[in-house]
């Protein structure tokens, strides 16, 4: 069974920090690109940050610069976002999601798609 499972997510007090991990099975990653996206409440899904498969990131949310890094481990055929000095307004549900070779924002060209971990940031 082809899928991608995350996890990593939970409650964190504003200015913390997490690590959300993005596994796959049944397929590798060595040759796809893994893109991040969130819903917050209320809003529509979005792209954050993807990683292609010559590590190289592509940013779609500013908000996040400077505070969120992606990065990953083919050997264990995993894509962490790790995700610092976290805001409220980061609470969402993060779902990571897998293409073909190069990145892009648009949710609909992605073709695997994890279950999704939620993430919420408060004191």
């Amino acid at each position: 069974q082809l899928q991608l499972v995350e996890s990593g997510g939970g409650l964190v007090q504003p200015g913390g920090s997490l690590r959300l991990s993005c596994a796959a099975s049944g397929f590798t990653l060595d040759s796809k690109a893994i893109g991040w996206f969130r819903q917050a409440p209320g809003k529509e899904q979005a792209a954050v940050l993807c990683i292609n498969r010559y590590t190289n990131w592509s940013f779609y949310d500013d908000s996040v610069r400077g505070r969120f890094t992606i990065s990953r481990d083919n050997a264990k055929n995993t894509v962490y976002l790790e995700m610092n000095s976290l805001k409220p307004e980061d609470t969402a549900v993060y779902y990571c999601a897998a293409r073909d070779w190069y990145c892009e924002r648009e949710l609909g060209l992605y073709t695997f798609w994890g279950q999704g971990t939620q993430v919420a940031v408060s004191s």
